[in-house]
């Protein structure tokens, strides 16, 4: 899932520093030397973040500078976008010589963006279109990056350039450094009384039916200025994005084990699978005998590699037999919908996620579960992410709806 080009101003890394630096100070003349800009540049630089922001930071008094409520609730956020810029330094390889500034320091935000950008389109024109700039500007940048951390960051190949491992590792932390600074933005406004701000939802089959449409227009009745993104697609794209800061949560069937150190997974409920067919099915009207019968229908099932298909495997395992090979992988219920109408095929499903299909009459869920059946469902979230107010009124409504 790529970035846009974010509406907002882009954060001034200079700046970024000189104001943590004078608020752990408490004075703007111990920065300079802490971030090597004048006192003159550190006050210019802090004006101009107020201004970006649309809040005073900082309020004089004889004693030093001290933050303001809403300095100290962005600062605390800085604090943390910044220690992803700090990881940089390590994922670069870099080792910094004694008494020269750390790698994130000598960064700006036009490199990292255009890191990102390049890294996730795999060619510079496309990433110079996204960010809506030149290419050699987005060329320029990356080699100035280059040049920063001593190394190349991308291989030309016939389909565009190729990033190493050390550039991908990069513009995963130059990712989660913006997004910290987007939800200091978020929490500015929250202090100020907007009722507004973003949440970010991948959504896996189960949970498109009811569960986060159901929390989402809950959320929107006491957020009505939110921004909300429903964002579908494989597991394996929306892990992605989640690791990368381009999504706040995913909801869905849990993975086992955790397929990634970064993520946490939290249990919601645990749901069985029905079978579900067409009206008027032979299955309506009377119950399968044995698993040896469930083998010989026709079946529709999930993806390879998902919670579902282990289900709908493991099942037929139990009972001794090998599952069914000759099947039709689908993960669309639009489609599943249509192969099950036109045809005596037999899919594998949650109830919640065809019931308005069968309460309008359009397809038939058996009555009880196939044994053995249950998945557990959930939220999957960054580990250490730290939710806005109204991200984590979201995270609350989808608890209560499950």
């Amino acid at each position: 899932m790529a970035q846009t080009g974010s509406p907002t101003p882009l954060p001034n890394l200079r700046h970024l520093n000189a104001a943590l630096a004078v608020w752990r100070l408490g004075s703007i003349s111990r920065a300079t030397e802490q971030v090597h800009l004048s006192q003159s540049a550190i006050t210019q630089g802090l004006a101009k973040l107020e201004h970006d922001l649309g809040v005073t930071l900082f309020t004089r008094s004889a004693t030093g500078l001290y933050a303001t409520e809403s300095g100290s609730v962005f600062l605390h956020r800085a604090e943390r976008a910044i220690n992803w810029l700090e990881a940089i330094d390590q994922a670069s390889g870099l080792r910094a010589s004694r008494g020269a500034q750390p790698l994130y320091r000598r960064l700006t935000s036009t490199q990292l963006r255009a890191l990102i950008s390049v890294v996730e389109q795999g060619s510079y024109s496309l990433a110079a279109s996204l960010l809506r700039l030149t290419q050699p500007t987005v060329h320029r940048a990356v080699k100035e990056l280059e040049s920063a951390c001593k190394q190349t960051l991308f291989r030309r190949s016939p389909a565009g350039v190729e990033p190493s491992w050390q550039a991908r590792q990069m513009a995963r932390y130059a990712s989660l450094f913006f997004a910290e600074i987007e939800q200091g933005r978020e929490e500015v406004g929250e202090l100020q009384g907007l009722r507004a701000g973003r949440v970010r939802v991948g959504s896996l089959p189960l949970a498109r039916a009811q569960l986060v449409p159901h929390a989402v227009t809950q959320l929107l009745r006491e957020y009505p200025s939110a921004s909300v993104s429903i964002i579908d697609g494989p597991y394996e794209e929306q892990l992605y994005s989640l690791l990368h800061g381009q999504l706040d949560v995913i909801v869905g069937a849990l993975r086992e084990p955790t397929p990634s150190p970064d993520i946490e997974q939290k249990l919601l409920f645990r749901d069985p699978l029905h079978i579900v067919v067409r009206p008027g099915h032979a299955l309506t009207s009377r119950r399968p005998r044995n698993a040896g019968e469930l083998r010989a229908l026709d079946w529709i099932a999930p993806r390879r590699n998902t919670p579902a298909r282990e289900t709908f495997s493991r099942f037929f395992a139990d009972q001794g037999f090998a599952p069914p090979e000759h099947v039709i992988e689908c993960s669309s219920l639009v489609a599943i919908r249509s192969l099950l109408l036109e045809s005596d095929r037999v899919a594998l499903l949650p109830a919640r996620q065809v019931a308005l299909e069968v309460q309008m009459g359009i397809l038939a869920v058996s009555p009880k579960p196939l044994a053995g059946t249950h998945r557990n469902i959930g939220i999957t979230l960054r580990k250490h992410w730290k939710p806005t107010r109204l991200q984590r009124r979201f995270l609350e409504l989808l608890k209560n709806s499950g």
